[in-house]
C-alpha cells in the first residue's frame, strides 16, 4: 500500500494549520473522508434525495436502494448471516446502548453479573451501569495484566453461570491492544451468556468476521472508518434480535397500528423508528466499498507497522512514557512526556501542525489504573507516513526543550 499516493484521495490533508504541512495523527478519533465517501453524499444530495421506504415514486425508489444496498454492503464487509442482522444507529454509542437497554435489561435480575474490563470506553462501560442499576444486576470487572492485556485464565475465573452478558472492546483505544475476543465469546457461550463486542477501533483497521468470532452483538461507528459522522451500526444474531423490544417507537418501524395496541416491522426496521440516516449510510456504504478496493490486510499492516516505527522512535526520548505493550500494537501510540502536561503537549504540537488528542480519552477508570489523570495520543490510519512519525518525534523534542527551558 502506497500511503503517499493515497492522500491524494482524501482531500483535507492537502492543506497547512499554523503555517506547517497538516500531520493528521487522530485517527482513533474520527478518520479523514475520501473523495469517494464525499461524492456519495454529494450525489445523493443532489440526485436522489427523498425519503426512504414510503414513495412509489422514482427519487424515493433510488434513495431506498441505496439506503439497504449499504446495508448489505456492511453486512457482507463484517460477514453477518444476513442484511438483517444489521441495524444502522448513529454509532457505536447508540448500538451498545440498545443492547444494555433492549437484552440486558429484559434478561438479567437480582444477582445476574454483566462482565467487562477495566479498559472499556465509556460508551461501553456507562449503559452497563445503568442496567445494572434498574435490575439489580452486579457488574464485574475482568483484571488487566501489568502491560494491560487481558489473561483468558482471568477470564475463566470472572465469567460464572450467573454471567448473562459480557462486554469487551475488541481493540483498545489507549492503550492499542488487541483482545482475545473470539476466546472470551467461546467462554462465555459456555455459561450460557451473550458476547457484546465494542467494534468502534477494530472495524477501521482490521478484518472482521462476526460468524467467526461468534460473538453475539457487535457494535460500529462509520465515521471511524472513512464514513461520514452519525452514521453506524448494531450487528446482532438474528434470534436475539428477534426477541428483543424495539428502544424508539414511531413512524416506519411499525406494521400495524390501532388505537390501543401497535405491531412491529420485522427485522431490522422494527428497529429504525422515523427517518433514518439515509445520506449517513450511504457515504458509509462508499467508504465500504474504498476499504475493500484498498484490501484490509493491508491497512491493518499499514498501520501495525507505523505504531511499531512511532513506539520505537518515541521510546528513544528522554522522558516519554508509553503505555500497552510493545508487541502486537495497533495503530496509536498514547504516551506522556515528563512534567509536561497532555494539553500542553497538544499544543505545542498544534503549533507545528500536528493533530493528536490529549486528555482521558473517555476511559477514565482506566486513566485511574494507569495512575495518571491524562494522556496524549497519537492514531495512525492508511494515509499516514514514517516521516510523519519523524516530525511527531522532532517535535516532542521541541516541546520538551521548551518546557524545560521554562521551568528551569
Amino acid at each position: 500500500m502506497n500511503a503517499a499516493e493515497l492522500r491524494k484521495q482524501f482531500p483535507i490533508l492537502d492543506q497547512q494549520v499554523n503555517g506547517k504541512p497538516l500531520v493528521y495523527l487522530d485517527s482513533a478519533a474520527t478518520s479523514q473522508k475520501p473523495v469517494r465517501v464525499i461524492e456519495a453524499l454529494k450525489a445523493y444530495y443532489e440526485q436522489d434525495n427523498s425519503n426512504v421506504h414510503r414513495g412509489v415514486h422514482t427519487l424515493g425508489t433510488r434513495a431506498t436502494d441505496a439506503y439497504e444496498g449499504a446495508r448489505e454492503k456492511l453486512a457482507r464487509f463484517i460477514n453477518a448471516r444476513s442484511a438483517s442482522e444489521i441495524i444502522f444507529t448513529r454509532g457505536t454509542t447508540t448500538a451498545l446502548n440498545i443492547v444494555a437497554s433492549c437484552y440486558a435489561r429484559a434478561v438479567c435480575g437480582e444477582g445476574d453479573e454483566i462482565v467487562l474490563t477495566p479498559m472499556e470506553h465509556h460508551s461501553n462501560l456507562i449503559p452497563w451501569q445503568q442496567a445494572a442499576k434498574a435490575t439489580g444486576a452486579t457488574l464485574k470487572y475482568i483484571p488487566l495484566q501489568p502491560d494491560g492485556t487481558i489473561s483468558l485464565e482471568d477470564v475463566e475465573a470472572t465469567i460464572t453461570s450467573r454471567t448473562k452478558v459480557v462486554s469487551v472492546m475488541y481493540v483498545s483505544n489507549v492503550l492499542g491492544v488487541v483482545n482475545p475476543v473470539k476466546e472470551i465469546a467461546a467462554i462465555a457461550h459456555k455459561h450460557g451468556a451473550v458476547m457484546v463486542v465494542d467494534g468502534a477501533q477494530s472495524t477501521p483497521q482490521r478484518k472482521v468476521d462476526v460468524q467467526d468470532l461468534d460473538c453475539d452483538f457487535y457494535a460500529l461507528s462509520g465515521h471511524k472508518m472513512c464514513g461520514p459522522t452519525g452514521i453506524g451500526a448494531l450487528y446482532g444474531k438474528k434470534a436475539l434480535l428477534e426477541k428483543m423490544e424495539p428502544h424508539e417507537f414511531g413512524g416506519e418501524m411499525i406494521d400495524h397500528v390501532d388505537l390501543y395496541e401497535s405491531t412491529w416491522k420485522e427485522l431490522p426496521w422494527k428497529f429504525e423508528a422515523g427517518t433514518p440516516i439515509i445520506a449517513g449510510a450511504i457515504g458509509l456504504g462508499a467508504a465500504v466499498d474504498f476499504l475493500q478496493e484498498i484490501g484490509m490486510d493491508a491497512i491493518q499492516q499499514h498501520e501495525e507497522q507505523l505504531a511499531a516505527y512511532a513506539y520505537d522512535n518515541l521510546s528513544e526520548i528522554e522522558g516519554v512514557a508509553i503505555y500497552g505493550p510493545k508487541e502486537h500494537r495497533v495503530g496509536l501510540v498514547t504516551f506522556n512526556l515528563d512534567d509536561v502536561h497532555p494539553h500542553d503537549v497538544a499544543t505545542v504540537l498544534d503549533a507545528e501542525g500536528i493533530a493528536i488528542r490529549a486528555g482521558h480519552h473517555c476511559c477514565q477508570p482506566l486513566m485511574r489504573w494507569l495512575n495518571v489523570s491524562s494522556t496524549a495520543r497519537a492514531s495512525f490510519y492508511m494515509y499516514n507516513t514514517e516521516e510523519e512519525i519523524d516530525h511527531l518525534a522532532k517535535a516532542l523534542i521541541k516541546t520538551k526543550e521548551y518546557f524545560g527551558h521554562a521551568i528551569g
